[in-house]
């Protein structure tokens, strides 16, 4: 454990807060699609319960919560640890007590969700942290609880971010505390992203202790 903890420390030096911080006072993020997600936009339709509690982890610029929001979602919570963003995040949403924007660490972030939308957090995060990841958003997720979005499906030439990988790594990844419900090449991407994604419905399993 302790070992891990020093990984952690490692990484999140480099890829951290004021890193982040910089890439959106530069204007320097060319992750963003400037709209929802398609194969997020698909998912979010098919959803009928308005109450669920959902967690949007490194959220950039929430247009899917803009999307929830006019879909009549009533509990979406932000995270991201970039204060810059999270200011215009605080404007940006002022009004809307449907939206909860949190300024803070996913791996630090205590809550109980019933859903989870993955888009670009996933691929932001030093490798290293992926076993991390895992356990950090099956602690956040009540029993039977969804994580849903999208992994990159290809290896990227230049070091990360973002960082890709294969169906059959993030399988075994994420096996022991997920069961899967959809890990399919993604039909709908992003016209940019083409072939390159995988999406993903991955439901808590009831053995995760």
């Amino acid at each position: 454990m302790e070992n891990n903890s020093n990984l952690l420390n490692d990484s999140t030096k480099v890829l951290g807060q004021d890193f982040w911080n910089n890439q959106y006072i530069a204007q320097s993020t060319g992750w963003d699609l400037g709209q929802v997600s398609p194969p997020l936009k698909e998912y979010i339709d098919q959803i009928s319960d308005k109450n669920l509690k959902i967690l949007i982890p490194g959220c950039g610029n929430s247009y899917e919560a803009e999307y929830l929001l006019e879909q009549g979602f009533n509990n979406v919570n932000l995270i991201d640890i970039a204060p810059e963003l999270v200011d215009r995040l605080k404007t940006k949403f002022k009004s809307k007590p449907q939206i909860n924007i949190i300024l803070g660490d996913f791996f630090e972030h205590e809550g109980e969700y019933d859903l989870i939308l993955e888009q670009t957090f996933f691929c932001a995060l030093d490798p290293i942290l992926r076993k991390n990841y895992v356990q950090k958003m099956a602690d956040l997720l009540k029993n039977g609880g969804k994580i849903a979005g999208l992994l990159f499906s290809r290896i990227f030439e230049i070091a990360g971010p973002p960082f890709g990988g294969t169906i059959e790594e993030y399988q075994e990844l994420f096996k022991e505390k997920f069961d899967f419900k959809v890990f399919d090449s993604c039909y709908n991407s992003f016209e940019k992203r083409s072939g390159n994604e995988l999406f993903v419905v991955l439901v808590k399993s009831n053995l995760t202790v």
